[in-house]
């Protein structure tokens, strides 16, 4: 049997292929003339940056809901 998959951090860029864009957001380039390796990099450092802000968000923002549920 498989094993299960560990929950996700954050979610997915797309969920289907067409969501995109043709052009990289890094050197506006298109994505298909060669590979984005340097730019992956780049789009990843950033986008863990804003990650780790959001997931702080919701972990604050599940202490006060759980403090106003608490008994």
């Amino acid at each position: 049997m498989h094993e299960p998959l560990p929950p996700r951090t954050r979610p997915p860029l797309a969920v289907m292929r067409l969501q995109l864009t043709n052009r990289c957001d890094i050197c506006g380039k298109s994505r298909s003339t060669r590979k984005h390796q340097k730019c992956s990099r780049i789009r990843q450092a950033r986008k863990t940056l804003e990650w780790e802000s959001r997931l702080a968000e919701v972990a604050a923002a599940r202490i006060t809901w759980e403090k106003h549920y608490v008994r």
